[in-house]
């Protein structure tokens, strides 16, 4: 609460992100690492499912898991809310925003989660490698941008997670910014498809 009584969310917006890049790993790392290790991911193969719809399994499974995780935050809106004085001395807009971010965010960590576990048997490993992918994308090119090393920073920015989740926190629904995750999440998916097959092969 600020002096003014107005309630403010951000810090834990600020904070989500990093948690959520370690949280997020740690749900995903066993998807195929423990079928690999444990030697079932031929047997699932071997059903008459695709490798699309197996792989979509793993990741909706890993990201129903997270968004429920994320549920009971909603208590934190609820008494920041009540706090303010007035009451209500809230932006909803910018919480709004915030949380449909997160979602997108989860969605896109989730992703590259469930990649990361497809390239090996190790789910250590495969932690390892979904917070490292994580930590570039949200906020490698954040920090490249800032060098200028070539030539247009706010392009550089852009390739980025962080600039376009801050652009959903601030409650401005951009379909530019949803395309950017739902693109990110759909890559990680694709190339998660493309190793599950060639381990097939």
């Amino acid at each position: 609460i600020l002096d003014n009584g107005f309630a403010d969310l951000s810090s834990f917006f600020l904070l989500s992100p990093w948690i959520l890049i370690f949280l997020v790993p740690a749900v995903t790392m066993r998807s195929f690492s423990d079928e690999k290790k444990q030697g079932t991911l031929e047997l699932l193969l071997t059903k008459p499912v695709s490798h699309l719809n197996i792989v979509l399994g793993k990741y909706l499974g890993a990201l129903v898991l997270i968004v429920m995780a994320l549920i009971p935050t909603l208590l934190y809106v609820f008494t920041i809310y009540k706090l303010g004085n007035p009451e209500g001395n809230l932006d909803v807009g910018s919480v709004l925003g915030s949380y449909f971010g997160l979602l997108f965010l989860v969605a896109s960590y989730t992703a590259i989660g469930v990649f990361a576990s497809s390239l090996t048997d190790n789910q250590i490993v495969a932690f390892i490698v979904a917070v490292f992918i994580s930590f570039i994308f949200y906020f490698g090119f954040e920090g490249l941008s800032n060098y200028k090393l070539f030539g247009s920073a706010f392009y550089i920015e852009k390739l980025g997670m962080e600039s376009h989740f801050k652009s959903m926190s601030r409650g401005v629904l951009d379909t530019r910014d949803m395309i950017y995750f739902l693109s990110i999440s759909a890559f990680f998916i694709l190339l998660t498809t493309l190793n599950i097959k060639r381990a097939h092969q």
